[in-house]
């Protein structure tokens, strides 16, 4: 879908430098981009790349405008403008209602005429699938899952039971929501499975990533509020609430009954511990294990970056001879208290 950029101007409110009857059709980076492609410059640390590119056009910053030598749209958060030409520039395909041949659907479920079901998908008893959702190939809509309007559920994903999936969301490949919580009671003589009966309510405009795993909540559910957003293989476990629009990078791990607020950013790997709270506009450093509830907004970070291994092992040698250091030097404080009586 080709635009020009007196429209995308127009319909996105920037500035315009260049001729408006250019016209892009495509995106790309800086370096790959050229005739008929768009680009976007944010980070300072591509400045030699905008110098160079070949794009058609370039979304950036006002104040970055002397470093572009092709038409630009300037706009104060250029990458937000760029996400929204892109999606104008490449739409989601569109939906070609029907139900494969090879899908099966349970005579309870109710299935949109407006939707599209692939191939070899299963629907469960009760389940439900609005207007305008795309069920890709071999997922499994589980007995009283629901899929809300113009919501994707993306090649294998799997919704066990009791989900609830609100408007407009995406759920990408391999995502397993709805499965146990890790409940188990310990006794003398092993483990105890404790059942878990709760579901899964995701709000509208959530984006799930590939292999991300929801567990299901042990008694009450577990909550994805409007507009969540989960990178790839993170897990959710139950009884688990995540605030409106929190974004998480992939490996992060939410223990059971936690709690997390509004607009928090966590980096890939972080680790949550179970019953934690935390509290709206908090963002976690890659790799960072958060173990304790956090009351106020800000940076946390608490992880050790990689280093040569002779050096690592020094200090972890260092380390385990804290101890004693530190009841060596309660030992000295003591004598020179004594000696200055």
């Amino acid at each position: 879908m080709a635009r020009s950029l007196g429209e995308l101007a127009a319909q996105f409110g920037c500035e315009l430098i260049g001729d408006p009857a250019i016209a892009v059709s495509r995106v790309a980076t800086l370096v790959s981009a050229g005739v008929g492609d768009l680009s976007f410059f944010a980070n300072t640390a591509y400045r030699n790349q905008l110098r160079e590119t070949r794009a058609a056009a370039v979304v950036l910053r006002p104040q970055d405008a002397k470093d572009c030598s092709v038409s630009a749209l300037l706009a104060a958060d250029p990458y937000h403008v760029y996400a929204l030409i892109a999606a104008e520039l490449h739409p989601a395909a569109s939906i070609n209602a029907g139900i494969h041949s090879s899908a099966v659907i349970h005579p309870t479920a109710s299935v949109s005429a407006c939707a599209e079901v692939s191939a070899n998908v299963t629907v469960e008893e009760n389940a439900i699938v609005a207007d305008a959702v795309y069920i890709g190939p071999g997922v499994v809509v589980g007995a009283r899952c629901s899929v809300g309007e113009h919501s994707r559920v993306l090649a294998n994903a799997t919704l066990v039971q009791d989900v609830t999936i609100g408007d407009r969301c995406v759920i990408h490949p391999g995502a397993v929501i709805g499965s146990d919580g890790f409940g188990n009671a310990r006794t003398e003589e092993g483990w105890v499975k404790v059942p878990q009966l709760g579901g899964v309510r995701i709000g509208n405009d959530v984006e799930v990533g590939a292999n991300t795993t929801i567990d299901r909540g042990a008694l009450d559910d577990t909550i994805l509020e409007d507009g969540v957003r989960l990178d790839n293989q993170i897990q959710i476990g139950h009884n688990v609430k995540v605030g409106m629009h929190t974004a998480m990078a992939a490996c992060a791990a939410v223990s059971g009954s936690t709690t997390i607020g509004r607009r928090c950013m966590f980096g890939g790997q972080v680790g949550i511990a179970g019953h934690v709270t935390i509290c709206d506009d908090v963002s976690i450093a890659g790799a960072t294990m958060i173990s304790k509830d956090i009351d106020e907004p800000g940076y946390y970070m608490g992880s050790f970056p990689g280093e040569k291994g002779s050096s690592w092992k020094r200090k972890v040698a260092r380390f385990r001879r804290l101890d004693d250091l530190i009841n060596r030097v309660a030992v000295l404080e003591k004598k020179v208290e004594e000696n200055s009586e």
